[in-house]
């Protein structure tokens, strides 16, 4: 039985909306976190020019397959065990990176090493865009993210919504340039760096 997120049903149209002007023109993208892998199967659908590799830690993976086995054309792949602490990614190089929503489920410690991930295998040029949820300057965006927020820290303190402007400095120490910020539904966002030229 395929694995089911209601979430993922109601964002992927307006995420696909912004994505697609970032990744029309690359040939591979890694997606970090694919969870149930719906993302994964409409991304690649309505992508056909791209290749979507798909990738989560070991225990998503199962499910993933599961969504894999019906789709009907080769260009998915996937999934790969990636662990964003582990010194080896499944991956040497990517022209796109697509996460959503991990960076409020990590440790600040493995946000810290996706963004260095993300700076060793992307390729100049190549963009990586985050959905989720972020605060500014200390602030939610709403009162259910604040909500969200403490729920997340009850169940795991390590985790919770994270500051932009923390991400940011991450992403320059990655070598990763930013380039816009995209208001999404239901109080989300989707934040786009660039690679850098070296």
């Amino acid at each position: 039985m395929k694995p089911y997120s209601e979430a993922c049903e109601e964002n992927k149209q307006p995420i696909l909306a912004v994505i697609k002007n970032y990744f029309s023109n690359h040939q591979h993208i890694l997606e970090i976190g694919s969870g149930t892998g719906q993302h994964a199967v409409f991304f690649a659908e309505n992508m056909p020019e791209l290749t979507w590799h798909c990738s989560d830690v070991a225990t998503y993976h199962q499910g993933i397959r599961a969504w894999l086995s019906d789709y009907p054309n080769e260009n998915i792949k996937g999934p790969y065990e990636l662990d964003v602490t582990q010194s080896d990614w499944p991956m040497e190089q990517v022209q796109g990176i697509f996460s959503a929503n991990t960076t409020h489920i990590m440790s600040w410690e493995n946000v810290k090493q996706l963004f260095a991930g993300v700076g060793r295998i992307l390729a100049c040029d190549g963009y990586f865009c985050l959905y989720g949820p972020f605060n500014y300057q200390g602030r939610y965006t709403s009162e259910s993210n604040a909500q969200f927020d403490r729920y997340l820290k009850q169940r795991d303190p390590s985790s919770g919504i994270r500051e932009f402007d923390e991400l940011q400095i991450l992403a320059n120490a990655a070598n990763l340039s930013f380039v816009h910020d995209h208001e999404m539904p239901v109080n989300n966002r989707i934040l786009v760096w660039q690679k850098k030229q070296t």
